[in-house]
């Protein structure tokens, strides 16, 4: 199977609501890679990786769990990147 590589941009009430750390342990019951990281304008950005139907799953999981805080996401396929080994929270 091929391997598949998201860009995501959260926008919406997605900071100081526990939003990377909920990411990381959905991210953590599918077999993903990548990481999600608070940026300055306050959204949240996102790489996620793997299958495209487990990447899928686990946005439409995190789109579930936060609902109304998301007000928009921004998705772009971008190159897989081999050496993201785990799901990361980075600063």
């Amino acid at each position: 199977m091929s391997q598949a590589a998201k860009h995501i941009i959260f926008k919406g009430h997605v900071q100081g609501v526990g939003f990377r750390y909920t990411t990381q342990r959905i991210a953590s019951q599918f077999p993903v890679t990548g990481y999600v990281r608070n940026q300055p304008d306050g959204s949240v950005e996102a790489v996620i990786q793997g299958e495209e139907g487990d990447i899928q799953s686990c946005l439409a999981k995190i789109q579930d769990y936060f609902g109304s805080h998301i007000r928009g996401i921004d998705i772009s396929p971008m190159v897989y990147n081999s050496h993201l080994k785990d799901f990361d929270i980075t600063f």
